[in-house]
């Protein structure tokens, strides 16, 4: 039997036999949908619609991007996942409903067998910040309290097997310390309740909200999980940096398909997403709420997806984490 992870790359290529497709009208004849799998008015709904409006210029027909949030991004894109594989209805999301959410319980999709990446979009590093209860001045003295008093140290993430919990056990592992976990269900009140100290520290995307508090002096960052450090943010470590380089992960965000999209229309949808990409006026948006534009061949993306896939199974079984 073929690997999960194997298959998933394979999804990529995913395609019917070019004779059938010759039979089809030309390619985009009419609107094409992204379902972004999170709520409107997040960085994730404002980068999917500002890609939305590059890719409408490029391909002559309008982009209606609508919002399906829920079940950490797996409603949105399970509504892809069961559309026509004719390259119209498309979904933006972050790869956590393929490469985290299956190791911690039953899906209605299968990653592997219903959905094909597209195109990385962008990463959203993770920010790893001390709020007013925490009187480290950065995160190496955060790890020495931790060793000192173990358990007395209180992290707050998005949720129970949330990226930012993964992160948090590889923390654990990799440091030796022992950390209390203090899981929220989403970012709002979690920030809340950052910003009245609540707990000693907590991982949340950056953003816009984020930056506010951290200029206003209300959090202060201690290290970042990002490929590199972040231009808005040049005196804060990576993890890689810490010497915690397992830790060190960003969250991918991408554009995927249903299974069995024509290979003519992943390709061209590819290419027009590494266009718009490449425009400095959408590259600028997306750095202006501190993501980093990405892009590539959807073989590459598949294979990243297939990784982290690997990487959060072993986390899971060695941490015993359980879904929430």
């Amino acid at each position: 039997m073929t690997h999960p992870s194997r298959r998933l790359a394979l999804a990529a290529l995913a395609s019917v036999p070019l004779a059938s497709f010759a039979q089809q009208p030309a390619w985009p004849a009419k609107p094409i949908h992204i379902v972004v799998a999170y709520p409107a008015g997040g960085v994730s709904d404002v980068v999917a619609r500002a890609l939305g409006e590059k890719l409408a210029a490029q391909l002559g027909q309008p982009a209606v991007v609508e919002n399906k949030a829920g079940a950490g991004g797996a409603i949105g894109v399970d509504l892809v996942a069961k559309s026509a594989p004719d390259g119209y209805t498309l979904a933006f999301s972050s790869i956590s409903p393929l490469a985290l959410s299956p190791h911690l319980g039953k899906l209605p999709f299968d990653p592997a067998r219903d959905l094909a990446p597209v195109a990385s979009v962008m990463y959203s590093p993770v920010l790893l910040l001390a709020t007013a209860a925490n009187p480290a001045k950065d995160f190496r003295e955060l790890l020495a309290h931790a060793r000192a008093q173990p358990g007395a140290v209180r992290w707050a993430t998005a949720g129970l097997a949330s990226l930012g919990h993964i992160m948090l056990e590889q923390i654990m592992n990799q440091a030796q310390v022992q950390i209390t976990h203090v899981p929220y269900k989403g970012g709002g009140q979690q920030l809340n309740d950052a910003l009245s100290a609540q707990f000693e520290v907590l991982s949340i995307n950056a953003g816009p909200t984020v930056m506010q508090h951290i200029k206003a002096g209300k959090l202060r960052p201690l290290a970042v999980g990002a490929p590199s450090r972040l231009d808005s943010l040049p005196g804060v470590p990576t993890l890689a940096e810490l010497g915690l380089a397992a830790a060190n992960t960003a969250s991918l965000f991408g554009i995927f398909a249903p299974a069995r999209t024509p290979a003519l229309v992943l390709e061209r949808l590819n290419a027009e997403i590494n266009k718009a990409l490449a425009l400095p006026d959408l590259r600028a948006r997306l750095q202006s709420t501190d993501n980093v534009p990405t892009g590539g061949s959807a073989a590459a993306f598949a294979r990243q997806i297939a990784q982290e896939s690997e990487n959060n199974a072993r986390i899971i079984r060695a941490a015993n984490i359980q879904g929430g």
